[in-house]
């Protein structure tokens, strides 16, 4: 059996209340509660509520980084690949989607250094995808006349999915991501 730490209590706490309630309608002290903690216990782990939310958003990141890069190395074939990131992206934003919806829709309650330093992971995230559409137009199979916008608008399909996503709905995150992935394949594939 596994022990969770008060930090570990801290931020799911605060994913919940976050998604729930929007950075700015939560409260230090709901986000105690909801760990079952003193509200003075949330400054002995983070400084602010903010630093909560960079917290939230470092990890969230970088896990969503991690996922895209290494779908982007499981595939040679460039249709493949693409498909594969596609997939991985959009499902990690429906298995996640509680922090995807943090991640992506509180970017602006950062601190302007924090914003820097997350927006140095989202530069990461859509350069691996311009580097798998350039690739893909390189070896003459894909068909992208605008490798960024184009990156940016694949990308969109499992950054917006937070946006109504609910686990349980009437479609589950396996479909969703397989509809995505087959979407980008028609719209970057060479005809």
């Amino acid at each position: 059996m596994t022990t969770i730490t008060a930090r570990e209590r801290l931020i799911n706490a605060a994913v919940e209340a976050f998604a729930e309630k929007g950075f700015h309608g939560t409260t230090t002290r709901d986000i105690a509660a909801r760990a079952g903690m003193s509200p003075a216990a949330v400054y002995v782990h983070h400084d602010s509520k903010e630093s909560l939310l960079f917290t939230v958003s470092l990890e969230g990141h970088r896990s969503a980084l991690d996922v895209i890069q290494r779908a982007a190395a499981s595939e040679t074939d460039p249709v493949e690949r693409l498909r594969t990131m596609i997939y991985q992206f959009s499902l990690w934003h429906a298995d996640h989607s509680r922090v995807g919806r943090i991640v992506q829709y509180e970017y602006h309650a950062l601190t302007p250094e924090h914003r820097a330093e997350v927006a140095t992971i989202r530069r990461s995230i859509e350069r691996t995808m311009q580097d798998a559409l350039a690739d893909g137009v390189d070896q003459g199979v894909l068909d992208v006349d605008d490798v960024p916008g184009t990156a940016f608008s694949l990308l969109s399909l499992g950054v917006d999915l937070v946006r109504w996503f609910e686990p349980g709905g009437s479609r589950s995150g396996h479909e969703l991501a397989t509809l995505h992935a087959e979407l980008a394949i028609r719209m970057a594939s060479r005809r």
